[in-house]
């Protein structure tokens, strides 16, 4: 059934992309290339995603207790080939409440009342999962070196002033009984 699911989804996908087609203007052969290129890479990950459809809670009436809506994507983080290791490492660390027993990443969606906009938003979720455990730290420039060793230098002296301050205001109550 999911892999039914998959390609109804990438039928579903298939669609979305021609009328983009049809309402943007081609610019050149290679935007062409590169769509359909993204439209190939989405359908065989599509395929290796496990998806999975059940009511969903909250309000909506009857329509809520008779048509099962909610999205559940699992996706094995392990097996996926085509994501570096450091970067499955950093899905595994940051989403660790999210990942199963099995070692599977476990996204659900139950933001609205069709079963294909939760699927997109489970796997625009995943992406956004791959996105941001794919960037790079932000590696400081001899400015920022500068810039916080300069304040550190400056916080260190104020607290060497102010340490002063409070020992000077001790030594005053001190009553010396000689």
């Amino acid at each position: 059934m999911a892999t039914s699911m998959a390609r109804r989804s990438c039928v579903f996908c298939c669609t979305g992309i021609n009328a983009i087609r049809q309402h943007v203007p081609p610019l050149n052969a290679l935007c062409h290339l590169y769509v359909a290129l993204i439209h190939m890479v989405f359908c065989w990950v599509l395929e290796r995603l496990t998806v999975s459809y059940s009511r969903s809670s909250g309000p909506g009436g009857q329509h809520v207790n008779k048509v099962s809506t909610k999205a559940e994507v699992r996706f094995h983080v392990q097996t996926a080939e085509w994501i570096p290791e450091d970067v499955r490492k950093k899905i595994l660390e940051k989403n660790k409440n999210r990942i199963t027993k099995a070692g599977e990443l476990l996204v659900t969606s139950e933001l609205s009342r069709s079963q294909q906009r939760n699927l997109s938003d489970c796997i625009q979720k995943i992406s956004t999962i791959i996105a941001e455990a794919s960037e790079k730290p932000h590696e400081p420039t001899a400015e920022d070196i500068a810039l916080r060793a300069a304040r550190s230098e400056k916080r260190n002296k104020e607290r060497l002033r102010q340490k002063k301050i409070h020992s000077a205001t001790k030594q005053s109550r001190r009553v010396d009984f000689d």
